[in-house]
């Protein structure tokens, strides 16, 4: 028959919202439908395309014997900003005659995270300030008064920006410091929360912390 030496294959995908820190993150899910699928024979050459998982189950979804590896992809992790979130997962399996295999891919987030924020103590030195989110991809956030998380691609991103600082001398304008720019190696699935502080203790200093690790301090002049 045409189905001699080929199994039977349902795809099934679990979406994983948990981050590095082990905390969900409140984005747009996708589901079966959102998810286009590529199964790719291990060890001998085979590849399938689908614009939708639904599409495989539901069609003829029987394949010849041997290992495949099937990868699926949600979204598109070079689409950044605000609940732009991507999701990969992949699988490999194995299929064998007149059996029915069940793969099941967990899929998790591809972007990394990123949130920056400011504390009062920073507020309260600089009268003035902007802050500004360059991802690798080169696309640009205003980052000054961010409220959600940013979705960017991994491999890094760099914080950089400008504060305005009171004058020593009254009624004169204030001070435009420039902010050392902070690069962040930046992986798929991984939170980044850049803080920007001043401490006054002598002299004021301006630290950055990353995920509660400072990992920057600078005196200002």
């Amino acid at each position: 028959s045409e189905q001699a030496g080929k199994g039977q294959v349902t795809i099934n995908c679990n979406v994983e919202t948990v981050v590095d820190t082990r905390a969900n993150i409140s984005c747009t899910t996708p589901t079966a439908e959102d998810f286009a699928l590529t199964i790719e024979g291990v060890g001998h050459t085979y590849i399938a395309e689908y614009d939708a998982i639904p599409m495989f189950n539901d069609g003829d979804n029987y394949l010849r014997l041997g290992n495949y590896v099937a990868n699926i992809v949600a979204g598109d992790v070079k689409d950044e900003g605000y609940d732009k979130v991507a999701f990969v997962g992949s699988s490999e399996f194995s299929v064998s005659a007149r059996k029915q295999t069940d793969v099941a891919i967990v899929a998790t987030i591809a972007n990394a995270i990123v949130k920056v924020e400011v504390t009062d103590a920073f507020k309260g030195y600089f009268t003035d300030y902007e802050l500004m989110l360059t991802t690798a991809l080169g696309n640009e956030f205003d980052v000054t008064k961010q409220q959600e998380p940013i979705f960017v691609a991994p491999t890094s991103f760099t914080i950089s920006g400008f504060a305005t600082k009171q004058s020593n001398q009254s009624g004169a304008e204030g001070v435009v410091v420039t902010l050392p720019e902070k690069k962040v190696d930046a992986a798929a699935r991984t939170f980044y929360t850049v803080k920007f502080d001043v401490q006054q203790a002598g002299s004021a200093s301006l630290t950055i912390t990353l995920n509660d690790t400072l990992v920057e301090t600078y005196t200002i002049e």
